[in-house]
């Protein structure tokens, strides 16, 4: 099984910047994306930003653009996700998944947790006003 552990969480003031790191527990060949996904309490878990582990094509949450970049590390086989600007609205439970089978490159496809096969434990955001 592929495990993987999330890092770089914490409490930050509005307007703060976070990196998460999401380090896998053993290179997969198989491995097609990672994705950063968010759940706030009683709310269902949201896809925040994804990346084709091929060439890198990103993906992002509409919420998120323009403040957050998702980014991989292929010899260490981890993906990390830049947040800057942070709102109160961030604040969340982030999650990273990975996907080990063949994706369509297709935002609907890649957006939806369904598609992925292994889940971190997550790690907590919160971002004060």
């Amino acid at each position: 099984q592929v495990q993987l552990v999330e890092s770089g969480g914490g409490l930050v003031q509005a307007g703060g910047s976070l990196r998460l790191s999401c380090a896998a527990s053993e290179r997969t060949l198989s491995r097609s994306a990672m994705g950063w996904f968010r759940q706030a309490p009683g709310k269902e878990r949201e896809f925040v930003a994804a990346i084709r582990w091929s060439d890198g094509s990103s993906y992002y949450a509409d919420s998120v653009k323009g403040r957050f970049t998702i980014s991989r590390d292929n010899a260490e086989n981890t993906m990390y996700l830049q947040m800057n600007s942070l709102k109160p609205e961030d604040t969340a439970i982030y999650y990273c998944a990975a996907r080990d089978r063949p994706l369509l490159p297709i935002r609907a496809v890649i957006i939806n947790p369904l598609n992925y096969d292994y889940w971190g434990q997550g790690t907590q955001v919160t971002v004060s006003s």
